[in-house]
């Protein structure tokens, strides 16, 4: 049991550190993944602070994992372990069950899990869990109090502080197949489609039933198209799940409808994308920097271009209220919201790859830009 335990403690422990540390590194993607949940679970008043609720698990998960590790506090830790590790499993559950949330966002974009393989990660850490529940007395300290709280402080401070950063900024480590270096065209690319199988509904007129036939056989004893057989109709049916490309369901189309993603892409020079998901949310104050921005890029022949989900009519008002003169597109809001963690977001791209991304707070100057990628 003894030993049990302490493998149980290493594992969990382990985990519980990466899973939270994946989630610090985005916690503005995991913050996504919750609004999801809430929508599901009708709790839309809870979409608000989704951000700041994901960090806060991002630094619990880190700092229950280290506690565990070093014995510090055993009894509130395995406790607060066992509590978190029960809903997880629910929510994995219902996800899984219901096919509510296709990704529970437990290991960011860094391994994306099935809604069963995460629930049956969840049930395995639960056995674990419970282990280390029955088994406390097995867990010492690794260290004495002043030294173990020392640590503590100071795991504290770092799991804060990286998650705030990522949140204000953008994710140090980037997994999204828009990051820096990925070529979009080429995300769009590699999907394997589903397959289908028609079966076809044929009525016999004389019996009055209806016959289903995975494909027609045809034999000179019997013609399908006269007689007796009336064609009633087909149905298709999904026998062999498709896999998606890394980017799909990306357009770029103008506010008349009009699709231009070939076009915009296959630009051979250098572009920027705007990105703003959600014109309502975005950061207004940055607006006149980006505007001085877009205006040097017109004049040296640089394109600039707007990315939002917003209606046409609710992007004629904001452009007319910001004074934003250069072209925009309308793109999936999802689709933006995974392309840069920020809102608004510039981003540099040569032809279809990405070149650099800077979230609002730090955007660059033109001289920079073209000190460093436009000679």
């Amino acid at each position: 049991m003894k030993l049990l335990v302490q493998l149980s403690r290493i594992l969990v422990g382990v985990l519980f550190i990466i899973s939270g540390l994946i989630k610090a590194n985005d916690p503005t993607g995991f913050g996504y993944k919750l609004e999801e949940y809430y929508q599901v679970f009708g709790t839309e008043f809870l979409i608000s602070t989704a951000a700041w609720q994901a960090m806060l698990i991002c630094i619990a998960e880190i700092l229950l994992g280290f506690m565990l590790l070093i014995g510090n506090r055993v009894k509130l830790t395995v406790w607060l372990l066992l509590a978190m590790i029960v809903f997880f499993t629910f929510l994995t559950f219902y996800s899984a069950y219901f096919n509510k949330v296709t990704d529970c966002g437990c290991f960011g974009d860094a391994v994306k899990l099935t809604p069963w393989e995460s629930f049956s990660k969840d049930v395995v850490l639960l056995v674990l869990i419970l282990i280390l529940t029955f088994g406390m007395k097995h867990i010492r300290p690794l260290t004495g109090p002043k030294l173990s709280n020392a640590l503590l402080l100071t795991v504290l401070f770092a799991a804060t502080a990286f998650p705030l950063y990522t949140y204000n900024y953008l994710p140090v480590k980037d997994f999204r197949p828009y990051a820096v270096g990925k070529d979009i065209l080429e995300g769009m690319k590699g999907g394997v489609d589903p397959v289908f199988e028609t079966h076809f509904i044929y009525r016999d007129t004389i019996a009055g039933k209806d016959s289903l036939f995975a494909k027609i056989p045809y034999t000179d004893t019997i013609n399908w198209t006269t007689g007796k057989w009336k064609f009633v109709d087909q149905q298709s049916k999904e026998v062999k799940a498709g896999i998606p490309a890394p980017i799909h369901d990306f357009s770029l189309t103008d506010p008349d409808g009009n699709d231009y993603t070939e076009d915009l892409l296959q630009y051979e020079g250098y572009q920027f994308f705007l990105v703003s998901y959600d014109l309502t949310k975005a950061n207004r104050g940055v607006q006149p920097q980006i505007n001085d921005l877009a205006a040097l890029c017109e004049k040296n022949k640089v394109p600039f271009i707007g990315l939002t989900a917003a209606t046409p009519e609710m992007l004629d008002e904001f452009r007319h209220e910001v004074q934003a003169a250069y072209p925009w597109y309308i793109v999936d809001a999802t689709q933006l919201k995974t392309m840069i963690r920020s809102n608004p977001g510039l981003i540099l791209l040569k032809g279809s790859k990405v070149m650099a991304m800077w979230p609002y707070r730090s955007l660059p100057s033109f001289d920079a830009v073209k000190q460093q990628w436009i000679k």
